[in-house]
């Protein structure tokens, strides 16, 4: 954006390449943004979605898959709604931006950490060679959140910005797992296990969908929809009861009417299985259940499994590592933007991408909104620039 404008552009980046959480994000298919009508796309970024509702119509789901095709990575819509570019990858879409943004002059500093500004307001920056300092005209901040470090996004920005009078909103794990206390038995069977066509409620919210059992907890799509209330739940009350739907399409009076059959020789769990097409990794989510009831599965009447079924109770202890999350919560309060994305405190310093303080599920809104905001910043820049 800013040098399509005709800007002079360097990109200081302190690993040692760029993109390298863009790689990251495409490791299992880059899901570049979701197909859905925008009303319910914006949805998902809950109490955000007005301050970004702006720059996200401006740079679109439909202009960020033209942009995709314009690199010759044509997109295509998969069975969820998600869109992915045809490649599947990150790294092919990686390397025409770059030889693009190389031949529109964009340089790019590696190895150079950001570390404020001098005293004369020049911008900082920690290398190989030493401490450097940049004179600019104008700054756009894109430093990320602080899920996987390892990958340059540490939060060290947030008290740098925080002396110069930034409200910064806690950083906080987004769309991350939750810690659980399994049963040592269910842990080592079930650990890696999919929960599949599941619903899971928290309070009034319920997500359908797929999760996973890790060894200290659960993780997973589903779950990442609902991180955002369970994070609350554990966070104000030290525990968060999640309740699981193994069967959602079936009412409890079905159920009981299958379960109320004559078990025979079967194991309660084969019984289970065959009755209720339940998995191994179900049933031992019951068992876990009845385990913390203090009453074994098989003196639970008909009724009661059918009850049990659509609503195991599993408290979450904790958040998993805001290192691990997939996003972070937080970031810099939208008060302190104006509309091209300014911080209203340091004039010609913009600010885009998870640095900002809003969150959403993945499924392609997290891509989108970084790619919105940025677009945002780029041509807030650019009025800035004409102006000053």
């Amino acid at each position: 954006m800013l040098a399509r404008g005709g800007a002079r552009v360097t990109v200081y980046d302190a690993m040692p390449s760029a993109g390298r959480k863009f790689l990251m994000a495409g490791r299992g298919g880059l899901n570049l943004t979701h197909s859905e009508p925008l009303p319910q796309f914006m949805a998902r970024y809950r109490e955000a979605a007005p301050k970004l509702q702006a720059a996200i119509e401006a740079f679109s789901p439909e202009a960020l898959r033209a942009w995709s095709v314009a690199l010759g990575e044509p997109t295509f819509v998969g069975s969820s709604g998600r869109v992915f570019p045809e490649a599947f990858k990150a790294s092919p879409l990686l390397r025409a931006w770059l030889r693009r943004l190389d031949a529109a002059g964009v340089r790019f500093a590696f190895r150079h950490r950001w570390s404020g500004w001098d005293g004369e307001g020049r911008l900082l920056f920690q290398t190989p060679d030493g401490t450097s300092a940049v004179a600019a005209r104008a700054t756009v901040l894109a430093l990320g959140g602080a899920s996987w470090p390892r990958l340059g996004s540490d939060g060290g920005w947030v008290d740098i910005l925080a002396a110069k009078g930034i409200a910064v909103t806690k950083l906080r794990p987004a769309n991350s797992g939750f810690t659980v206390a399994w049963s040592d038995v269910f842990r080592d069977r079930f650990e890696g296990q999919p929960l599949k066509g599941v619903a899971l409620t928290i309070g009034a919210h319920t997500v359908r969908g797929e999760a996973m059992i890790t060894r200290s907890g659960i993780e997973g799509g589903a779950i990442y929809a609902l991180s955002a209330e369970l994070r609350e739940a554990v966070l104000d009350l030290g525990q968060a009861r999640l309740g699981i739907a193994l069967r959602p399409d079936l009412d409890a009076a079905a159920l009981t009417t299958r379960l109320s059959g004559t078990r025979g020789k079967q194991s309660l769990a084969n019984f289970l299985r065959k009755a209720a097409q339940l998995s191994p990794v179900g049933i031992g989510l019951m068992q876990e259940a009845a385990i913390a009831s203090g009453r074994p599965l098989a003196a639970f009447s008909p009724a009661e499994l059918a009850q049990l079924i659509n609503a195991i109770p599993v408290q979450l202890t904790g958040t998993a590592p805001i290192e691990r999350a997939i996003s972070t919560a937080g970031g810099i309060a939208f008060d302190e933007l104006d509309e091209r994305f300014m911080l209203r405190k340091l004039q010609g310093v913009f600010a885009a991408g998870e640095m900002l303080d809003w969150e959403a599920p993945t499924g392609g809104y997290l891509l989108q909104a970084s790619f919105a905001t940025g677009a945002a910043a780029g041509r807030g820049v650019l009025a800035w620039l004409k102006r000053s």
